[in-house]
C-alpha cells in the first residue's frame, strides 16, 4: 500500500511538473509571436520616442500586449490549421486539363469531412459522411510520386471493368450514359486508356480521368489511385466570383 500511494504521489508531481513547462513555454512562444506587434503598436502610441517605447516595451505594457497578441495570433493560426487538416482546404486549378468544369486560375474548397479526413501521418482515415461516388471530383496526392496534389473525376471503383470505346466509358460492359461523364468525349490515350484495351481497378484504388480528355495527364497514362491519397471532394468555387458555384 506505503508503495502504491508513493507511486501515486510521484505520477502526481510529475504530472505538475510537465504542466508547468508546458504553461512556460506557451507563455515564452505567445511573448516570442506578440512582441513584434507589440513593438508596432508601443512605436506609434509613444509618438517615435525612442526612450518612451523602450521604457513600455521592456515594461510591464509591452510583455502584457506582446502576450495579448500572441495568444490571438497562436489560437489562430492553431484553428486554421486544424481546419485545413481535418475540414476543409482551398485548392488552385493550374491547368486546364478539368475544362470547363474548372478553368485556369479557380479557386475551390475541398471538401475533406465528406469522405473523412486522413489521420495524420497514417494511412487511415477517420469515418466521413458519404462515401465516394462514380462523377464525384476529387484531389489526391499525385500516385507515381505523392509530392503533389493532381484534381480528376472519379471513373471507377475497385474490381469494375472499364474500357473507352468511340468516346464513351463502358463500366463491367454497361456504357455509362448518365451524369457528367455521359457528357464527355474521352479519347483512347495511355497505355490505360487504349482502345480494345479494357483495364481492372484492382483493389482498394480508384479510376480517374479529366473532363477534358484531349489534354489531361490522367489515369489513362499512369493508372490507379490508392484510397488512403484521397485529399477530399472539391465541392465549390469561391473565386473568382464571376465562377462562384457547386462544383458537378
Amino acid at each position: 500500500m506505503e508503495q502504491e500511494k508513493e507511486l501515486v504521489q510521484k505520477c502526481g508531481i510529475c504530472a505538475v511538473v510537465r504542466a508547468a513547462k508546458l504553461d512556460r513555454f506557451w507563455v515564452l512562444l505567445t511573448l516570442l509571436t506578440g512582441y513584434p506587434v507589440a513593438a508596432l503598436t508601443l512605436l506609434f502610441s509613444c509618438g517615435f520616442s525612442w526612450s518612451a517605447f523602450r521604457a513600455a516595451l521592456l515594461g510591464d505594457s509591452g510583455k502584457s500586449i506582446a502576450k495579448e497578441w500572441g495568444e490571438s495570433i497562436l489560437v489562430a493560426f492553431i484553428l486554421a490549421m486544424v481546419i485545413r487538416t481535418f475540414f476543409f482546404q482551398p485548392f488552385k486549378i493550374p491547368s486546364g486539363s478539368m475544362r470547363m468544369t474548372l478553368i485556369e486560375g479557380d479557386r475551390l474548397f475541398v471538401n475533406k469531412l465528406a469522405y473523412g479526413p486522413l489521420v495524420p501521418f497514417t494511412a487511415r482515415r477517420f469515418p466521413g459522411f458519404t462515401a465516394p461516388k462514380r462523377g464525384d471530383v476529387i484531389v489526391f496526392r499525385f500516385p507515381p510520386t505523392r509530392d503533389k496534389d493532381y484534381i480528376k473525376r472519379l471513373i471507377a471503383f475497385p474490381g469494375e471493368k472499364v474500357e473507352i470505346l468511340r468516346g464513351r466509358v463502358y463500366i463491367d460492359g454497361k456504357v455509362i450514359d448518365q451524369g457528367t461523364i455521359a457528357g464527355i468525349y474521352y479519347y483512347n490515350n495511355g497505355d490505360y486508356g487504349a482502345q480494345h484495351k479494357p483495364i481492372v481497378v484492382p483493389e482498394g484504388q480508384y479510376f480517374v480521368m479529366g473532363d477534358n480528355s484531349a489534354s489531361s495527364y490522367d489515369g489513362r497514362y499512369w493508372g490507379f489511385v490508392p484510397q488512403e491519397i484521397v485529399v477530399g471532394r472539391a465541392d465549390v468555387i469561391f473565386w473568382p466570383l464571376n465562377r462562384i458555384g457547386r462544383i458537378k
